[in-house]
């Protein structure tokens, strides 16, 4: 794991959420949805998304790590609604299993990004990842009817300990599906975090994230 060097001053310690689904409307089971015999997109039935609580957005003793992963030679495997939601709902299910809580997230064809917060009981970060991915691509290749495939190739995960950084990753990722030309606002993108965070987060709070720049950001992006 890679660790930023700008830390300034002492970490402030948060007490984690109890990883609960939220309560204004959005419904969120504990388990998964996904049927597990998938062989054709016409007899799957989109999951329940399993919404993360509020966000802190503040630094923790626990960790909060920036994680970007892609699929191999950066093919575009999950292109459609079915593919993109199935990566996605296994990526926050994941994290709730895990105890991480998810603070932002983006999924795209070849790629994701998400900005994750531990908590006392997190499990290790690698183990989230390696479920993860070995079930997103069971499942996809089951969908695809190519057993065995290589789904991923790796993924890069940055501890943030700088305040400034880890807002500005948080815009960086709300934002990503502009940034890849795919909305012009990113809300209007529905495998991101964006439209969630407006809807749960205080204006204030909106209003400050999305002010941060992100342009000087090194994140390797070029997906």
């Amino acid at each position: 794991m890679n660790s930023e060097k700008l830390a300034v001053g002492p970490l402030r310690a948060v007490e984690c959420g109890d990883l609960s689904p939220l309560s204004a409307g959005d419904s969120s089971p504990s388990k998964s949805n996904w049927a597990p015999a998938i062989t054709s997109a016409a007899s799957l039935r989109p999951p329940t998304k399993p919404w993360p609580h509020a966000p802190v957005h503040k630094l923790t003793e626990h960790g909060i790590y920036f994680v970007t992963a892609g699929t191999l030679h950066k093919v575009r495997l999950f292109a459609d609604d079915t593919r993109l939601s199935l990566l996605e709902h296994h990526l926050l299910a994941k994290a709730n299993l895990y105890h991480w809580q998810i603070e932002a997230w983006a999924v795209f064809a070849n790629h994701y990004h998400f900005v994750a917060r531990g908590c006392p009981d997190s499990a290790d970060l690698g183990k989230l990842l390696k479920h993860l991915h070995a079930d997103a691509a069971r499942e996809l290749n089951k969908l695809d009817q190519t057993p065995g495939r290589q789904v991923w190739q790796n993924f890069r995960d940055t501890k943030l300990t700088y305040e400034r950084a880890y807002l500005a990753r948080l815009n960086y990722v709300h934002q990503n599906a502009v940034h890849h030309g795919l909305v012009s606002v990113a809300n209007q993108y529905r495998w991101c975090s964006a439209a969630w965070f407006e809807r749960v987060a205080t204006t204030a709070m909106v209003q400050t994230i999305y002010g941060f720049k992100t342009d000087r950001l090194e994140v390797e992006d070029d997906f």
